[in-house]
């Protein structure tokens, strides 16, 4: 049989046969890191502690409860049963990005008799625990990319996620019935997954475009130790309470129409007194260091903004320029630089009154 040479973290190397997986490595190591193991680390990328190894490389153990990786692989592993429970729970769901982060997980779906909503997390919560319980192995197999067209032709967000990968044989991930690809690695069973909670839904536009349909993303969270969801839960708490949208409605500070457009406030009287307060605190802080105010347009000439580069390089991230019909097009600016180099070229200069600090 062939073999393989693996590198530790402390630079030692060891010769394996071909196709052991990460957690015969951990065993050979120790018994107790063996069940302790959750998956492993083959040159800097994540896999599954039961995925065989056919090449050489930097081999990490990933087995820590508070690791960064482990969390990880313990939040893609809850993202993949809600995706068993959800699809469960409503047979025509339709599944687009997900991701596993230092914060939980997400995962986005969508069905036209109606979305998922906050009240129904519970449920499918229920339906989470249950898949838990029953502890079926997740199975990881390789498919053709062709057959995951053909399973995945009735969900548009899934074949777009196929199309754009390149690989003729895809990974998969087979949880009672449930099927998911995109994971980097997942937990081989349920027994780890104990901790978690469905948090809040929210809109979210595929991939990220406000032309794309709006989908509804599910958030959670999972821990190894009940201690650290509770201490989870309460930092949430803690953060909803010091939330500035509650604390803006709350105290009549500004509202936020959506019909207007998010993020676009409205200040009420007494938000506007704050606001007033702060820039006037701001204004006198800066004349008192020195500052010289100046204020310019906010739109400019779009030649101005080629000549700067802007336009070449961001132009996907800026308004369209609008036509003032007698052939000048203006443009809304992204940034105050060519605004100040004119204020800076208005007049002849000196070294010696560099640096000139002009807040706009």
């Amino acid at each position: 049989m062939s073999k393989i040479k693996l590198t530790f973290p402390d630079d030692s190397v060891r010769e394996f046969d071909e196709g052991t997986t990460v957690q015969d490595v951990a065993k050979s190591i120790s018994t107790s890191l063996g069940k302790k193991a959750v998956a492993g680390k083959l040159n800097d990328t994540l896999i599954d502690v039961e995925r065989p190894i056919s090449q050489d490389g930097k081999i990490e153990i990933i087995a820590g409860e508070d690791d960064e990786d482990s969390l990880k692989v313990l939040r893609n592993t809850a993202s993949l049963v809600f995706g068993a429970a959800a699809s469960e729970f409503k047979k025509n769901l339709h599944f687009g990005e997900k991701e596993s982060n230092d914060d939980g997980f997400f995962v986005d779906t969508d069905d036209k008799d109606g979305q998922i909503s906050v009240d129904e997390l519970e449920e499918i919560s229920a339906i989470m625990h249950k898949i838990i319980k029953n502890n079926d192995k997740v199975e990881r197999v390789m498919m053709d990319k062709s057959e995951l067209v053909e399973m995945f032709k009735d969900d548009p967000y899934k074949s777009s996620l196929i199309d754009a990968i390149e690989s003729v044989q895809i990974p998969v991930y087979k949880l009672d019935g449930f099927v998911d690809f995109g994971y980097d690695a997942i937990l081989p069973s349920m027994k780890n997954l104990k901790h978690f909670n469905l948090l809040s839904v929210a809109g979210a536009y595929w991939q990220g475009k406000s032309s794309n349909p709006m989908l509804q993303r599910i958030y959670g969270t999972a821990f190894y130790k009940e201690a650290d969801l509770e201490a989870d839960a309460k930092r949430r708490a803690e953060i909803k309470e010091r939330d500035h949208r509650t604390i803006g409605r709350d105290l009549d500070l500004f509202f936020v129409d959506p019909e207007v457009g998010a993020g676009l406030p409205y200040w009420m009287p007494n938000g506007a007194t704050i606001r007033r307060v702060i820039e006037r605190y701001i204004i006198d802080k800066e004349v008192a260091w020195g500052y010289q105010h100046v204020y310019t347009p906010i739109l400019m000439n779009l030649n101005a903004y080629k000549t700067s580069g802007h336009w070449e390089h961001y132009r996907e991230d800026m308004f369209p320029p609008m036509d003032m019909g007698d052939g000048e097009m203006l443009e809304l600016r992204p940034m105050n630089c060519p605004s100040h180099i004119q204020i800076y070229n208005h007049h002849k200069r000196s070294y010696r009154e560099l640096p000139v600090v002009s807040p706009n």
